[in-house]
């Protein structure tokens, strides 16, 4: 895996609050190849990883006191959020610090009626309230954006551009109800949106649907994936990986697009690989520039 420069600015030390999935190991070696000595707090029962390389310790997603006794105690003093999260936390295993004791309250309702971007807020309010800076997965490992153009060989057409059009919409409209990051053009028709399945599911959904006869076999679609209007870009980047890729050409789709400078692509020469051997495109695009900068 290959990390762009980063500078470490702070004096203290960096923490990576880790899910599953393969960003929060690029934000760790991009951190190590800046020197720093990250340390890790995966969540329990959502990682998956193995952090032995790295001083760590597991801690429940909702234990906030756990997290600020394991920072205060190794020199914290700045924070990524990275990689995915299975559930929420029930209500009772909320363990607040006494600096969050009086949100309380609020941090349950939260939890129990907002969207995702409403919770990630609530999370670094309160990792902000207990004294540490937080950073974006980018500002690490700046190489993992998305830029404009394709990737690999195989560039979207006139069709492909019109899908690319609509899904990138209704994508965005998704993405002020703060729903999902995520919608599939076909023929120019809406055909899926994400919801809190994820983006490998959905794909998996339009490749039944398609199987059923739903969507035409003469027609192949795109992915397209945004951040949401009123989105905190220190958390929860849209992403895609090689997964995406396999799961899009088993959809029978002809690509995947995401915002340029504001979405992340991750193992981006085997994206590149798979996706010229599947004949998939996969691209940036910038919303602000005529035809999305293709």
């Amino acid at each position: 895996m290959s990390v762009a420069g980063y500078n470490r600015s702070g004096k203290g030390r960096l923490a990576i609050i880790a899910g599953s999935g393969l960003l929060p190991f690029y934000i760790a070696e991009a951190a190590r190849a800046a020197g720093e000595n990250p340390f890790i707090a995966a969540l329990k029962n959502d990682t998956g990883n193995d952090w032995s390389g790295y001083d760590h310790v597991e801690i429940g997603v909702g234990d906030f006191a756990g997290l600020a006794a394991a920072f205060n105690g190794s020199g914290v003093d700045r924070v990524v959020l990275s990689g995915a999260v299975a559930r929420r936390p029930e209500w009772r295993e909320v363990r607040p610090t006494f600096r969050s004791l009086l949100k309380v309250h609020s941090v349950v309702r939260t939890l129990m009626s907002g969207g995702d971007d409403t919770v990630l807020r609530m999370v670094i309010q309160l990792i902000e309230a207990n004294g540490w800076q937080v950073l974006g997965a980018q500002d690490i490992a700046p190489d993992l954006l998305a830029t404009v153009g394709a990737v690999g060989d195989v560039q979207p057409n006139t069709d492909d551009q019109r899908d690319i059009r609509q899904a990138a919409e209704a994508a965005r409209m998704l993405g002020t109800l703060d729903v999902g990051q995520g919608a599939v053009s076909v023929g120019g028709r809406i055909v899926a949106l994400e919801g809190v399945e994820g983006t490998d599911q959905m794909l998996t959904r339009v490749a039944d649907l398609r199987a059923e006869g739903r969507i035409s076999p003469r027609r192949r679609g795109v992915l397209v994936k945004l951040c949401k209007p009123q989105q905190d870009l220190r958390a929860d980047l849209p992403s895609i990986g090689v997964s995406t890729v396999l799961n899009a050409a088993k959809a029978g789709l002809a690509g995947i697009a995401v915002e340029a400078g504001r979405a992340l692509i991750l193992e981006r020469e085997e994206v590149r690989r798979v996706a010229d051997e599947a004949g998939l495109f996969v691209c940036g695009i910038d919303r602000g520039l005529p035809g999305g900068g293709l």
